[in-house]
């Protein structure tokens, strides 16, 4: 049988009515590994990556892949191998990167709360930048490197006080958001840095926001940001880099954001109309890489029917997939037996997991025909689904593999209840 290819994700598909991950069966996965149980493609994410590249291309472009959305090293070591720089927010990340292969030299550091231990150990390795949120944190660095004796290299992060058009908890742009420095504050903390020992200022930040689909926001960011780069060196203080951030969406429920390199294609012929063709450039795409390269299988545990409502019950919950619990965020439900879906048996019903909290949700009223013991693919949850799981209720965080072609990796085992307990004390 032909494979069929999932919508907009390519490297997920039924063959012989069985859904693959590129050569790999998810239902042997499962029955291997057991569930819940990510799976990643390697060629997914090398795809979205080259998307960039190709936008890129001839240019003096540095891409730091945003480790938040996934954090595992295996994922940081296909980009660290593919080139990528690192878009860091936290010491634990900072270690996960040099852990997985990462260069220091092509590594930022972004986040509003950088704690005096974290910036000293950033200094001490050699990061490339600081992205600096907030002018406390301009006095603190300062202190920092001056009494390790070093220079700190920085990036203001500018608020442009622009809508990316997204969801409110993942808008980070707009003048209510707690992230960078206010537009018009942003040339006098410049003025003042510039005046600092232990600072060197090499560049100017920006980032609007998470899940962006349209292009507005990005058009809109970059004159703002363009404008703030020529009254700061008219105050004669060289820029040396834009970063321009990321938060390009994916496609999780019909979704529609440019690609990458039509993006970028935009971008830059207003960056080279405006005369800054030349000047280096930073992006830190992080939803757009990995969202759509994995899969979270799970196993229907029970099917309850009830007067207002059906429920089918399955191992995953929401300390595995917390999107859904944490902004009512949409992923695309389907069997791993091809034959299970369409089916004139459906029925619709909300997918929930065993947690016990009302929030627990997958998925609500999906159309499914399945019964206990089938298996579900949870689409798009490579991005923010493993590297926000938790342990509640005592679960155990889900192991996770890696499938390069034919070959499926494990990169991540079941947590044991001795690593959940491990560094806990009895009175």
């Amino acid at each position: 049988m032909t494979p069929s290819a999932l919508p907009g994700q390519p490297h997920i598909h039924y063959k012989d009515s069985h859904l693959h991950i590129e050569d790999c069966d998810l239902e042997a996965m499962a029955a291997q590994h057991g569930t819940p149980l990510f799976v990643y493609s390697k060629a997914a994410m090398l795809a979205a990556l080259a998307a960039y590249q190709r936008g890129f291309a001839g240019r003096d472009a540095q891409i730091c892949y945003a480790m938040k959305a996934n954090s595992s090293l295996a994922v940081l070591q296909v980009f660290a191998r593919a080139g990528c720089g690192f878009d860091i927010v936290s010491g634990g990340e900072l270690e996960r990167v040099l852990a997985a292969g990462g260069v220091p030299s092509r590594i930022i550091f972004s986040g509003v709360g950088k704690t005096r231990h974290e910036m000293q150990h950033a200094l001490q390795v050699g990061i490339g930048c600081f992205n600096v949120e907030s002018e406390a944190e301009i006095e603190v660095l300062n202190d920092v490197a001056l009494k390790l004796g070093k220079t700190a290299p920085i990036s203001i992060r500018v608020n442009p006080n622009v809508d990316p058009k997204t969801h409110p908890y993942i808008s980070t742009g707009l003048k209510g958001n707690k992230f960078g420095i206010a537009h018009e504050r942003t040339l006098a903390t410049y003025q003042h840095a510039a005046t600092l020992a232990g600072l060197r200022i090499v560049g100017i930040d920006c980032h609007i926001g998470s899940q962006i689909t349209q292009e507005a926001p990005y058009l809109d960011a970059m004159d703002r940001m363009l404008d703030l780069v020529t009254a700061i060196e008219a105050a004669g203080i060289s820029i040396h880099h834009i970063d321009f951030g990321g938060g390009l969406g994916i496609d999780y429920q019909g979704d529609t954001p440019p690609p990458a390199d039509t993006l970028w294609a935009k971008l830059l012929a207003k960056l080279d109309a405006r005369g800054f063709g030349q000047r280096k450039l930073m992006i830190e795409p992080g939803r757009s890489l990995v969202g759509n390269a994995g899969v979270c299988v799970t196993e229907v545990l029970f099917m309850k029917p009830g007067e207002q409502k059906n429920f089918c019950i399955v191992d995953a919950a929401m300390n595995d997939l917390p999107r859904p619990a944490l902004y009512q965020a949409y992923h695309a439900i389907v069997p791993l037996a091809q034959s299970k879906q369409g089916d004139a048996d459906s029925a619709l019903c909300d997918v929930v997991g065993p947690v016990c909290e009302s929030g627990d949700w997958i998925g609500h009223d999906r159309s499914l025909n399945v019964r206990a013991g089938d298996h579900l693919a949870v689409l798009s949850a490579g991005a923010y689904c493993m590297s926000m799981s938790s342990n509640y209720n005592s679960r155990p965080r889900a192991a996770e593999l890696l499938v390069d072609g034919s070959n499926a990796h494990l990169i991540r085992s079941r947590d044991t209840m001795a690593d959940q307990m491990r560094g806990e004390r009895l009175l």
